[in-house]
């Protein structure tokens, strides 16, 4: 060994070829004997082994914030870039001196350095065991350690990619609440030439729920009380995940109250108590309550809510009928338009709005149907007691025209109530009234008081009342028996009416017209002709006179009318024969 060492001692150094073509300065013996060394150690066995794809021990000798560079005994050093060796937080995982496994992807980069990596080294060195794992359908437990495009990166021994859509069995918004969690997942694809290696936790949890769903599905039973969590809102309710079954909490058993959308009362994610309402085995269909696991605040509400209770709530809804009115939690109440005021009819769109607070008094409760009855008006004076009292029936009143109908006038006498003349109190004898040609709006005109209906509101004026009632006296002015003149204003088949007055009209019959048959009235009569006939019967009920023109021509009826004239007397109806009455 000695020998050996001399010799090696006194071999002549020679200065090697690969600084030909360099300002060498031969007096700096150590640098070039140092190189020299090192491309004896190229031109060794060992040298010869360094080939790209293979994995190799290096040491750190430098770290800046874009790579790491690391010794692998080749002439260049090697550059790893510097963020695989960083942690989630960003912290570095090694120091300078430390000896790593690296993988050779390039002898020489355009920087002139190796191309290392860390990561592809680790992953040849851990494929066995990820590639078993894969093909037994194995979990593995990995870090999630950054937020990349598409998912999350995560550290199994060798970085891999978990897709957001394999995060998760539900979509995932926010990532970033996974960074630094520890969970197992399962490997679905691999690409050993690429290093590529995609994971799935929505796997292992599919393979926890459907074994979890078949537990639960045993134990369910209608009317139970199971723990849920809430994992889906929609506008007609929430899926509640009652451990690998999912099941339907519909809007309408959410709460005994109204609910505008089901996110006033959940949030996903929450834990809640609910009843199982029905379970179908064969479809797995469950329905499910909330309000059932509350007490039904509608069992108490007999004993709190009474006709003539002051109450006070706010308005949840607003129709044009009236407004419901929420007194307490489940607890709802109708003001119907017709008990808003003692008036008028308030148009509840235009004067009430949801989320007013409003006061108002309890009128009927009917538990069985949820329903309570509310008034408004019941907490102002009622002015019809006064209107009964001030307007007895007969006063004369004055006011002006408010509103021209059909049916009548809408007179203002200065009070919160419209009186009402109908058509039949305008005149006593015209029928075929036209309003409108008639009076006008504002016109001032007196009426006298008909009724006061303080039941049914209504306050009702008559004109014709300011005169006498023709028919009042119509036998004192024509009893039966008496002549009339008068004029032909219709004509019909059974007869001709005749005017007798201003306003009163007399039917002669066909068959009183004339002893022969007349087969038309138009035969013998025509309209606006003067005619003369006898009173035989009066109807003051229903305002009818029936008259006979052919008594006139009987002699009989002459002299008889004549005697009975001049002796004052009134019973002639009774001595003329042949009359039909």
């Amino acid at each position: 060994m000695p020998t050996k060492q001399t010799a090696t001692a006194t071999k002549p150094f020679q200065i090697p070829s690969w600084v030909n073509g360099y300002d060498f300065d031969a007096g700096d013996v150590e640098e070039v004997k140092a190189k020299t060394e090192f491309g004896d150690l190229m031109n060794s066995s060992a040298a010869k082994n360094f080939a790209e794809g293979e994995v190799f021990m290096g040491r750190v000798v430098n770290i800046n914030d874009d790579y790491v560079t690391v010794d692998i005994g080749y002439k260049q050093e090697g550059l790893v870039m510097a963020k695989e060796f960083r942690s989630y937080d960003g912290t570095m995982k090694i120091k300078q001196g430390d000896e790593i496994q690296v993988y050779l992807e390039k002898l020489e980069s355009a920087m002139g350095n190796l191309v290392l990596s860390k990561d592809k080294a680790e992953i040849l060195k851990a494929w066995d065991k990820i590639s078993e794992a894969c093909e037994r359908g194995e979990a593995v437990e990995g870090t999630v350690i950054a937020k990349v495009k598409g998912g999350l990166s995560v550290d199994i021994g060798v970085k891999a990619f978990l897709p957001g859509s394999q995060i998760d069995i539900r979509p995932v918004k926010n990532l970033d609440k996974y960074i630094g969690k520890t969970m197992e997942f399962k490997v679905i694809k691999f690409n050993k030439k690429r290093g590529n290696i995609v994971l799935s936790r929505r796997a292992i949890l599919q393979d926890e729920r459907g074994k979890l769903r078949d537990e639960t599905l045993a134990q369910i039973q209608e009317g139970m009380i199971v723990k849920g969590i809430v994992k889906n809102i929609t506008d007609y309710g929430a899926f509640i995940d009652l451990g690998g079954v999912d099941g339907l909490l519909h809007i309408t058993d959410m709460s005994w109250g109204r609910v505008k959308h089901p996110t006033n009362i959940l949030n996903v994610g929450d834990e809640v108590d609910v009843k199982i309402l029905k379970y179908d085995a064969s479809k797995e269909r469950v329905s499910l309550g909330l309000k059932q696991v509350q007490p039904n605040p509608w069992e108490s509400a007999k004993d709190k809510y009474f006709p003539g209770t002051k109450v006070t709530g706010e308005i949840v809804s607003v129709k044009d009928y009236g407004i419901f009115v929420e007194l307490s939690d489940g607890i709802e109440g109708l003001i119907h338009v017709s008990e808003m005021s003692w008036t008028n009819k308030k148009a509840p769109v235009k004067n009430f709005a949801v989320g007013d607070k409003i006061e108002a008094v309890v009128l009927e409760v009917d538990v069985e149907n949820k329903r309570i009855s509310l008034g408004l008006k019941q907490l102002m004076p009622n002015p019809w007691d006064d209107l009964v009292a001030k307007y007895p029936v007969g006063k004369m009143t004055e006011g002006t025209v408010k509103a021209i109908v059909e049916f009548g006038l809408f007179m203002d006498v200065g009070e919160e109530v419209d009186a009402l003349i109908h058509v039949s109190d305008i005149s006593w004898t015209k029928k075929a009234l036209n309003l409108n040609e008639e009076y006008k709006n504002g016109q001032k005109i007196k009426a006298v008081v008909v009724s006061v209906d303080r039941e049914n509101q209504k306050f009702c004026l008559g004109l014709k009342q300011l005169e006498e009632d023709p028919w009042k006296r119509i036998e004192e002015r024509m009893p039966v028996g008496s002549p009339i003149e008068g004029e032909v204003v219709r004509l019909t088949d059974f007869g001709a009416f005749v005017e007798i007055e201003t306003g009163i009209e007399g039917l002669v019959h066909i068959s009183e017209i004339a002893d022969e048959r007349v087969e038309k009235p138009s035969d013998k009569l025509e309209k606006g002709q003067r005619v003369k006939a006898v009173v035989i019967s009066i109807d003051k009920a229903s305002k009818k006179i029936a008259l006979s023109m052919k008594a006139v021509e009987a002699g009989e009826y002459k002299a008889h009318y004549k005697a009975e004239t001049d002796s004052g007397a009134s019973t002639l109806a009774s001595k003329l024969k042949g009359f039909k009455v």
